[in-house]
């Protein structure tokens, strides 16, 4: 029988315990943290180094120790400092794939007290000008295609000081410095330059993905992003407690593929931060692929990998899958997307020693709010998971004010988020900051509600519900209904405007490679499980993955272009 959190909570976190909990006052919020979480990233650095000759870093037939990692950080970091002047607060941007270079210069610039302000490798150059002169960067880290991108911009931002070219040196591009000649000066002998940062100081800055207007620059401290990994930790460690099972300690280095873009707090504050932390080999690739990730998985047997749903699905539909030994595998992470109920049960069917996590979180959380893991998992799919005690969650009624009533258990609403995770602001927007964080709380924008146990539950993004003849419905529960049956991959439900409802539900699904199946079985399938009136009147097909960003997130607009729904009535 499991152990109730309440109980686990108080005994956890009491005095002299590795999860104690002490208050501290953060911009005037007597706010509930972690006693002995990393003070700050640098901590995370020189923890790192204990690893020594174990792999950090593995990209193709490139192979980085942790303790290479860490000279090339101390270098760089004294490269910064010492031939570019940038000092603690100064804005140092990161544009490029997931390269190993992405770590060391994400490490150096922190332990630095610099702020990173990691940007989206899939924008345009009008994009990434506008978000380097938002962030008032000095200086911007690139590799080719995003320096090529650049080459003209400095010119028109006055604060940008600095291009450095990453992995390109045979393409030599005018007035920009190569990121090799930095290293070049590699001192094994150096420490990381005398820095005092302090909890609350800020250490990065990632741009939200908004879909309408310039997107907002959400500032991370140094406390937000520490928390968080010690809140990981703690709520996997109390669900083993939960089934009276004492958290294993890893006797050998774990393996993890991160094939989430660094640029994304997903990537980086959680994947990235967390596995260093552990000691973890970490794997990286040059895009997405689902037969590369099982040749990867059992060549470097590793044991965990992940990413938003759509990843996990397409290695089960991996026509290769059955050919590899990806038996080393012990855990899957989704994130980034409500994923599919029925997915952890075909995750556990294929991977039978790996346990199956969901979790909830936002780029104004610092990546993480809630995680549902292991059996707790399995036996409520549908959540998003608890939180940890330092984080506090409530649902209030989505009325379009900042003080909404709080709503009872199993009420929708907006979901609201406090706690030592939560962004400072959004970066030179104070009205922006003001409209999502009242009183502590961050207004989400995300739909929801919690159980009588506090498990949340995510039903929709606000601006994305549907409202057919005064009934609201939320998407995901469509979506779930068309995930269910076996020739759907991926789905994307959408309204249809219609002259007297308001709205009608339509949808695009993937279909599975070979697969046949026709609208009206579709409808049928959907109507078997949920309500009439939420049977999408629609339902497009599609092979090809549907469209998302970078984030692993549906791009709504982008769908009704392709099924050339307008606004009109």
């Amino acid at each position: 029988m499991a152990i109730d959190f309440k109980i686990l909570d108080q005994k956890l976190t009491a005095p002299g315990s590795p999860f104690e909990i002490e208050e501290v006052d953060i911009r005037g919020e007597t706010t509930a943290v972690w006693k002995n979480a990393f003070p700050h990233l640098r901590a995370i650095v020189e923890h790192s180094r204990q690893f020594g000759d174990r792999d950090y870093l593995v990209y193709e037939d490139q192979r980085l120790t942790y303790e290479q990692h860490y000279q090339q950080v101390v270098t760089l970091a004294h490269a910064l400092s010492d031939q570019y002047g940038i000092a603690k607060g100064d804005r140092v941007a990161l544009a490029m794939r997931n390269y190993p270079e992405w770590p060391i210069i994400f490490w150096a610039t922190l332990s630095i007290g610099a702020v990173i302000v990691p940007l989206n490798a899939w924008w345009t150059g009008a994009e990434l000008e506008y978000a380097l002169e938002h962030s008032g960067a000095r200086l911007v880290f690139g590799d080719l295609q995003r320096a090529e991108a650049l080459a003209d911009t400095r010119s028109r931002i006055p604060t940008l000081e600095h291009i450095i070219k990453v992995r390109s040196e045979d393409t030599p591009l005018a007035n920009i410095d190569e990121f090799s000649r930095l290293m070049s000066a590699l001192n094994s002998g150096q420490a990381l330059p005398d820095v005092s940062i302090a909890p609350d100081d800020n250490a990065s800055i990632y741009y939200t993905s908004g879909t309408t207007g310039r997107p907002k620059g959400a500032i991370n401290t140094h406390r937000n992003i520490c928390s968080n990994q010690l809140s990981g930790v703690y709520l996997r460690a109390r669900t083993e407690y939960r089934y009276g099972r004492e958290p294993v300690q890893a006797t050998e280095q774990m393996g993890q593929l991160i094939s989430a873009p660094l640029f994304h707090v997903t990537g980086s504050l959680a994947m990235l931060c967390g596995s260093t932390i552990m000691g973890s080999k970490i794997v990286f690739m040059y895009k997405w692929d689902a037969d590369t990730a099982i040749r990867l998985i059992e060549a470097e047997k590793l044991n965990g990998f992940g990413g938003v749903p759509s990843m996990p699905l397409q290695v089960l539909e991996s026509p290769i899958l059955k050919n590899h030994d990806t038996s080393t595998v012990r855990g899957i992470l989704f994130g980034g997307a409500p994923p599919a109920p029925e997915l952890a049960a075909r995750v556990k069917e294929a991977f039978p020693n790996a346990s199956s996590s969901n979790g909830y979180g936002l780029t104004e959380t610092s990546a993480l709010t809630t995680v549902n893991v292991g059996e707790d998992y399995l036996a409520r799919p549908e959540s998003a998971g608890q939180p940890a005690p330092i984080c506090q969650v409530k649902i209030v009624t989505d009325d379009g004010s900042q003080h909404g009533q709080e709503q009872s258990a199993g009420e929708v609403g907006e979901i609201l988020v406090k706690g030592p995770q939560v962004i400072k602001g959004y970066w030179n927007n104070p009205e922006a900051t003001a409209k999502a964080i009242t009183d502590g709380w961050l207004h989400t924008g995300d739909l929801g509600y919690l159980d009588e146990e506090g498990f949340l539950y995510v039903v929709d993004r606000i601006k994305d519900m549907l409202l057919r003849g005064g009934e609201n419905i939320y998407c995901i529960e469509v979506e779930n209904a068309l995930f269910n049956h076996p020739d759907v991959i991926d789905a994307a439900v959408v309204g249809l405007p219609h002259h007297v409802l308001g709205e009608e539900v339509a949808a695009m699904v993937q279909i599975r490679p070979g697969a046949s199946v026709d609208e009206a079985s579709l409808q049928a399938h959907v109507a078997s499980q949920i309500a009439g009136f939420k049977v999408p009147v629609r339902i497009d097909q599609h092979h090809e993955p549907l469209p998302r960003n970078a984030n692993g997130k549906i791009m709504k607009p982008a769908v009704k272009e392709l099924m050339e729904i307008g606004s009109g009535n």
